[in-house]
């Protein structure tokens, strides 16, 4: 018999001390949504300092620190958060070409430290193996609470019916969202996940028969299955009785989503590393960083910063996160290369929490094309907003410094060559870039975007290196 005995859960964690420590709803909204500055600046700050004693336990952070000439103790306040060096996924996969289950960004070590019941996630893994992310139970719970937090701020309550389309395996979403909605809501999961797992077709039937009240996943599936929906099967999606659409919104059209269905669209912002950083409130006037879970930052994009500066309320940069909570793996400035900005004042619901304005786009998706930076997420709003298009597209870089953007139309009855040509005058207009414009028939691009296997849809292929091969 092994020397190791099997942890148990409810010895892992004090729940009731948690629940102290990171409210859930609805006393969360009761306490510490609407804590003065002041008080909430010291319970961020207490949490903050608790986490760097733990960074120092983690050898990812105690390497990088060390090599700056950090020792510990010289963090004192969220004051200092400026001074520690940030860190990217290519600082993380570095650490994975050592161990690509185990890196050292984990602070448990399985030769020595005690067992612990523990949950393994990953990123999407688009590209070469996915980034291992590691929960312990109190990891796993605070980010379960902010799920059950984020989820009564849009409208969720207990006996609920809410079809969760997010991809079920290893990606941390799916996953993630129905411990939240079991342990923190009073509703009910119902665990559909993408089109590959169940299919459009099949969701509707289940949404319309079960009596679904709210819809999670990403827009792009959200829109395919309202034009499913109503295209194909002849059905009115604002007849289904749908609350509410819980989303990463990014861009999209939030008012075009929500006449599709007639409901309202929430925002949210989170990443596989912590869980759900900023979500919509009622207002729908910028996402709330749930400030006593997170240090938020806004720092100048590398390309064009190269001092990475705190940027102005209002200015858009790379969004840095720090967690307060975390045992397995802390994130303390993490550059997460998400295109943000602060939300100036206070919201009409009356937080203290600070807003960030929504997610521009990623950092590292951005193509300069003859000195323009040009971001696929903008190039989608502007599709959307055609309707002689679906909204579905695919950009692709080819040499000499083109790209070319492909583009669903509605149906047969639409003039390509006018459709192409008004949205080429159009990216030219508001990009500042000329774009070439292929029309393409509706489920062309399905098989290379992933819309309907997915939840990370591809929006962009870089051709160029193949074509130099």
């Amino acid at each position: 018999m092994s020397a190791r005995v099997p942890p148990r859960y409810h010895e892992a964690i004090d729940l009731d001390a948690l629940c102290q420590e990171f409210p859930p709803a609805p006393e969360f909204f009761d306490t510490v949504w609407t804590l003065p500055e002041e008080a909430l600046r010291a319970r961020r700050e207490a949490a903050f300092l608790k986490q760097m004693e733990r960074a120092w336990q983690v050898p990812f952070y105690g390497r990088r620190w060390s090599a700056v000439g950090m020792q510990p103790g010289d963090i004192r306040s969220l004051d200092d958060l400026k001074l520690i060096p940030t860190f990217s996924v290519h600082d993380m996969r570095e650490s994975l070409e050592r161990d690509p289950f185990w890196p050292d960004y984990f602070g448990v070590d399985p030769a020595t430290d005690a067992a612990l019941p523990l949950v393994f996630q990953t990123s999407g893994g688009t590209t070469g193996l996915p980034r291992p992310m590691m929960f312990a139970p109190r990891d796993r719970e605070v980010m379960n609470i902010v799920t059950g937090r984020r989820l009564f701020m849009q409208g969720v309550r207990p006996f609920d019916r809410l079809q969760v389309t997010l991809s079920l395996g290893l990606p941390n979403g799916g996953l993630l969202v129905r411990e939240g909605i079991q342990k923190y809501t009073g509703a009910v999961p119902i665990m559909t996940g993408s089109g590959a797992q169940t299919p459009t077709r099949r969701q509707i039937e289940l949404m319309r028969a079960w009596g679904v009240t709210h819809l999670i996943g990403f827009p792009a599936y959200l829109r395919h299955m309202a034009l499913v929906a109503r295209d194909e099967l002849g059905l009115d999606p604002r007849g289904f009785g749908i609350k509410g659409l819980i989303t990463h919104l990014g861009v999209e059209d939030r008012g075009a989503l929500e006449e599709l269905w007639g409901a309202d669209v929430y925002d949210t912002y989170g990443m596989n590393e912590f869980g759900s950083v900023a979500v919509d409130c009622a207002e729908k006037s910028g996402m709330h960083v749930f400030e006593d879970c997170f240090a938020v930052e806004v720092l100048g994009l590398p390309e064009e910063d190269d001092t990475r500066r705190l940027v102005a309320e209002g200015e858009e940069g790379s969004a840095i996160v720090t967690t307060f909570f975390k045992h397995v793996a802390p994130m303390i400035r993490f550059d997460t290369n998400d295109i943000t900005s602060f939300a100036p004042g206070r919201c009409a619901c009356g937080s203290t929490h600070r807003r960030i304005t929504g997610i521009r786009g990623r950092a590292d998706g951005m193509v300069k094309l003859r000195g323009v930076n040009v971001f696929p997420e903008a190039i989608g709003a502007l599709v959307a907003a055609d309707p002689r298009g679906n909204g579905e597209f695919l950009c692709v870089l080819e040499r000499g410094e083109r790209m070319v953007v492909r583009v669903e139309a509605t149906g047969a009855d639409v003039a390509a060559d006018a459709f192409a040509a008004d949205l080429a005058g159009r990216f030219k207009e508001a990009l500042s870039v000329r774009l070439e414009v292929e029309v393409v028939p509706r489920g062309t691009l399905a098989p290379l975007t992933g819309l309907d296997t997915t939840s990370k849809i591809r929006r962009l292929i870089d051709r160029r290196a193949m074509q130099e091969a």
